[in-house]
């Protein structure tokens, strides 16, 4: 079954490619950021080492119930799984653009900012959502964080109540005709010829999760590491995966059981803060694994 962890045993099995020229070489992409797309679904799919597309296409529909576009959340389902949003970027430390959808701790089939195409693909309600954000310099994804969105965004409720006050704030403006939309809402009539309007949109951002967790003491760059990843979930999903995909990365995690001395894997225990109430511990797994020249 496709799922968080077996996907960062895929990334331990396979050496990280310059992940643009990779996919520019076999004719699918010109940007960095489809090219950590098709990545990020290789890794879930394990399909990094496929080269014959057809086959590829079908272990795709196999593992996942949806693909997105760049207009709506999220960028993929997996089929009875997670959502997964995808992000990338230049720097380690650079905003996160969301854009009109603010972060999400979970993905819900009610939000109207998914399509009916993504609501309707399977049976659900609402699922866990990772957020994968690459940083991808010079062709080279050089870090990767997959994180919960329930470990890095608050309750909808606080977004939509900040939203709503918004909302309320503009149409209370004596002389402005608002109307709601999915976004912020439009202000009609703006001229005397009653022709013009203004279409009012939030662009939301959030900051990258290496600088939000650097309380968790994460190991700084080096000179002699190529490639880090990062993932963060609270301890009862990471308890929720199936017990042999538990063991693949534990046995990683292993001194004992290490086979490449290029790999630096391990699984820390930490408490990190709640999205909804900093002052409040949760329980939470950080993987992390480096490739080391």
């Amino acid at each position: 079954m496709a799922n968080l962890l077996e996907a960062i045993h895929a990334i331990t099995n396979n050496q990280i490619p310059d992940i643009v020229e990779y996919y520019r070489s076999k004719n699918k992409i010109n940007a960095a950021g489809d090219a950590l797309e098709l990545f990020v679904k290789d890794i879930f799919a394990n399909t990094l080492t496929e080269t014959d597309e057809a086959k590829k296409a079908e272990v795709y529909e196999q593992v996942f119930s949806y693909f997105g576009n760049a207009n709506n959340p999220p960028d993929m389902m997996l089929i009875n799984g997670d959502a997964i949003e995808v992000k990338k970027l230049e720097s380690e430390t650079a905003t996160i653009a969301l854009n009109s959808s603010y972060p999400s701790s979970k993905l819900y089939a009610n939000s109207p900012m998914i399509t009916r195409t993504c609501r309707q693909c399977e049976v659900w309600t609402e699922k866990d959502i990772i957020y994968a954000i690459g940083c991808v310099k010079k062709q080279k994804l050089n870090l990767l964080w997959l994180i919960y969105g329930d470990c890095y965004a608050a309750s909808r409720e606080i977004y939509e109540g900040v939203k709503i006050k918004i909302i309320n704030g503009i149409n209370n403006i004596v002389g402005v005709e608002f109307n709601p939309t999915k976004e912020l809402g439009r202000v009609n009539r703006v001229d005397p010829l009653e022709i013009t309007s203004l279409r009012i949109r939030g662009m939301w951002q959030i900051e990258h999760p290496h600088k939000v967790y650097q309380y968790l003491n994460l190991e700084p760059k080096k000179p002699d590491k190529t490639f880090r990843l990062f993932a963060l979930m609270r301890e009862e999903k990471y308890l929720s995966f199936p017990l042999a995909s538990r063991k693949k990365l534990e046995l990683l995690g292993d001194p004992a059981q290490r086979v490449l001395p290029h790999r630096n894997f391990q699984i820390r225990d930490v408490k990190i803060k709640s999205p909804d109430n900093p002052v409040k511990l949760i329980a939470a797994k950080l993987i992390s694994y480096a490739v080391i020249n």
